[in-house]
């Protein structure tokens, strides 16, 4: 939903920091590297329990392979493997965190279950639109995007670091909970989109 309708919001933010990168002779690779590793950081420190150091670490990551594309847009170096490389490392990333958290719910079987179920929900997601788009076929569209994902369990994930519950219920599980039903409800949206423009 951000990407389809936040993106020309964004742009105003995103293109002077492009333009900013561009002067210091970074890449649009060098970049999504970048951010790749510092979400992986961020995940890291998530799994050692240092839930708020990680969350706003790997915010930094992700927002950072935000600018790869308005940068490469800026650079006019646009290219098909700047999208693979681009698409793989936003899988990466998000599998990273999941798995950080994975480790630190470990203790915790019924919300290690919720992070497994979420991860593959969230793998689902972008796995369809892809299914859907070699066809020939819109994939995109539904509540739980790239973004809203990342947006959602980092801020769970933040806020759980800082002690914040809900009637005595951590507010991560409560967000887990929110991001199993949206993010699976975003899947069979996606189905229903894509299987309504398939032929019978």
């Amino acid at each position: 939903m951000i990407d389809l309708k936040g993106r020309k919001h964004a742009a105003p933010i995103l293109a002077p920091i492009a333009a900013g990168l561009a002067k210091l002779r970074l890449t649009p690779a060098i970049i999504t590297i970048l951010g790749l590793l510092i979400t992986v950081v961020g995940a890291v420190l998530i799994g050692l329990g240092e839930l708020f150091a990680g969350a706003l670490t790997a915010a930094f990551g992700v927002f950072l392979d935000a600018l790869d594309g308005p940068l490469a847009r800026h650079l006019g170096t646009e290219s098909d493997r700047g999208a693979f490389l681009d698409t793989m490392s936003d899988r990466v990333g998000e599998i990273a965190i999941w798995v950080g958290l994975s480790v630190f719910l470990r203790d915790e079987p019924h919300l290690q279950l919720l992070c497994v179920v979420a991860l593959a929900a969230s793998l689902l997601v972008p796995y369809v639109r892809a299914k859907a788009e070699y066809a020939g076929l819109e994939g995109k569209g539904g509540w739980m995007g790239r973004a809203e994902r990342m947006i959602l369990i980092i801020l769970g994930i933040g806020l759980s670091g800082l002690g914040v519950a809900i009637f005595g219920i951590d507010i991560l599980e409560i967000i887990l909970w929110m991001f199993v039903v949206l993010t699976g409800f975003t899947v069979l949206q996606r189905i229903h989109k894509t299987w309504q423009q398939l032929e019978a």
